[in-house]
């Protein structure tokens, strides 16, 4: 596993639906390396900290595995840092990652904590407000981290596993479970033992559980 790309951009104002939003999902690769920091990485930054950026959400990472599918899906040429992700990387999978796992990238220990919900503003990075739903049902959401460990990281950098979670919760299983209305209470409890769950969601599933 490797860093294809580190992707970073400062919040700007974009026009949509007639109105002017502010937003941090514009993101473009450098060739330096970047300090992580452990709400951030250097040089990249978030519009509405309310919901993007903090530290369960420090680093966002999308497999460049995907980017064919979506380029041909769309019809259209893709580049890193087109999802708003800060790391484009080579084999880390949603599938194959489970939260709580722990990595180290570069020289950064990362835990992983959710996988991306994706908001309006995906939509403006594409310029189709239908990119939202799309996204969904590819059920291809990236994955955010949290930093154990500041350290910096740059583009050819390594990706090593230094820790498997016991729950074994893919970041996948966890993207189907939370949009499924039906979802086993079983599957559901065993997510919410994982430690490194975040904290919103272990809110969410506390309120579902009735627990």
């Amino acid at each position: 596993m490797r860093v294809a790309s580190v992707n970073l951009g400062l919040p700007r104002e974009v026009s949509w639906n007639g109105g002017t939003v502010a937003t941090g999902i514009f993101k473009s690769p450098v060739s330096s390396r970047v300090i992580v920091r452990r709400l951030n990485l250097d040089g990249d930054g978030q519009a509405d900290l309310t919901v993007h950026g903090g530290a369960e959400k420090a680093v966002y990472s999308y497999a460049s595995e995907h980017y064919a599918s979506w380029a041909e899906q769309l019809g259209r040429e893709l580049t890193p840092g087109n999802f708003g992700e800060n790391l484009t990387t080579e084999g880390l999978l949603e599938d194959t990652v489970h939260i709580g796992d722990e990595f180290r990238v570069g020289t950064a220990r990362l835990v992983v904590t959710q996988p991306r919900l994706p908001c309006f503003k995906l939509g403006i990075r594409f310029d189709d407000p239908g990119m939202v739903k799309a996204f969904v049902r590819a059920g291809k959401p990236g994955i955010y981290f949290a930093v154990l460990e500041e350290g910096s990281v740059g583009p050819g950098d390594a990706i090593e596993r230094l820790v498997e979670d016991v729950s074994r919760i893919t970041v996948a299983e966890m993207f189907r479970l939370v949009l499924d209305h039906d979802a086993d209470p079983a599957a559901l409890r065993r997510l919410l033992g994982v430690p490194a769950l975040a904290a919103v969601w272990r809110k969410w599933l506390r309120e579902r559980l009735g627990t």
